[in-house]
């Protein structure tokens, strides 16, 4: 799972601003790349802390924090959260008062808590590709049908109607035989549909 878009949520803590960046990104390059900019962008900031995690590579820094108050427990939420291809960055402005180790700790880990409760989150699954080609009376009277209940639709008009879709329930392909008077829909691989989890 990852987070979809770009997600930014700000949180004030005694005096100090708290900025989080929850990010996709699909590489550790891609994460460096994310963090330089960010930091370029926040120049005048305190700290710009981060994690990162994509399949079994893990990073995090505390960028001048005390040592494990805050890379650290950013990790550990996006661990706990199953997040994958996900990094996060929190940027502190510091507004003068002392938190303490554990008052960074429960800060940032607060900071990207909050900020992925505004965030979409996208499972990926692998389903069946199927391909149908279908006479237009036919046709008619399925599309609506495929619209609402496969992932990926393609549709491409000709002669007659050629559908190309992915299916997450084979039991389906009894309701589309329904439609299309026994036609059975070809299987032709696989397909990568992302799926809204929240």
């Amino acid at each position: 799972m990852y987070v979809k878009d770009l997600t930014i949520h700000t949180l004030i803590i005694e005096k100090s601003e708290f900025i989080t960046y929850l990010n996709h990104v699909e590489s550790e390059d891609e994460y460096k790349e994310f963090l330089s900019a960010i930091r370029k962008k926040h120049h005048d900031a305190s700290h710009v802390c981060s994690a990162f995690i994509c399949g079994n590579i893990k990073r995090s820094s505390d960028d001048g924090e005390p040592s494990g108050t805050a890379g650290a427990p950013i990790l550990n939420v996006l661990e706990k959260n199953n997040l994958d291809k996900t990094c996060a960055l929190v940027v502190r402005y510091f507004g003068g008062i002392k938190l303490g180790a554990g008052g960074l700790i429960r800060a940032y880990s607060s900071s990207v808590s909050e900020a992925l409760k505004e965030a979409v989150i996208i499972e990926e699954a692998i389903y069946p590709k199927y391909a149908l080609t279908l006479p237009y009376d036919l046709a008619n009277r399925i599309n609506h049908y495929l619209t609402n209940n496969t992932s990926n639709l393609y549709t491409e008009y000709s002669e007659n109607v050629y559908f190309e879709f992915g299916l997450d329930n084979e039991n389906k392909i009894k309701t589309i035989m329904e439609y299309t008077k026994g036609i059975k829909p070809v299987n032709i691989g696989t397909i990568k549909v992302e799926k809204i989890v929240k």
